[in-house]
């Protein structure tokens, strides 16, 4: 089965930057679409970007223009560009991974954004 090894969060000043990693592994089958989530506190988990395999991107509204999501085929790795920070965007971002077979969850990853 795969596992999803986020890295990259932590805390960051408004207006600073971070980039999430996340390295999926463990399965023969190659991974298709990739995403990120996000939970904020007493918020429901929702979609901020995802990726398929030929690279067509879609970002939420509330991110576009500062956040941007890549990937790394070769190494079914997947990356969140965060720029302009604020701490309405201070939330555990959870990575997303799909492949024929299953689809699969990160453990999250805290960010935070001080004012």
């Amino acid at each position: 089965q795969v596992q999803l090894v986020e890295s990259g969060g932590g805390l960051v000043q408004a207006g600073g930057s971070l980039r999430l990693s996340c390295a999926a592994s463990g399965t023969s089958l190659s991974i298709n679409a990739l995403a990120w989530h996000r939970q904020a506190p007493g918020k429901q988990r929702e979609l901020v970007a995802s990726i398929t395999r030929g690279g067509s991107t879609k970002t939420a509204d509330s991110v576009k223009g500062r956040f941007t999501i890549s990937r790394d085929n070769a190494r079914n790795t997947v990356y969140l560009q965060m720029n302009s920070l604020n701490p309405e965007n201070t939330a555990v971002y959870y990575c997303y991974a799909m492949n024929f077979a299953s689809d699969y969850w990160g453990q999250g990853i805290q960010v935070t954004v001080s004012s």
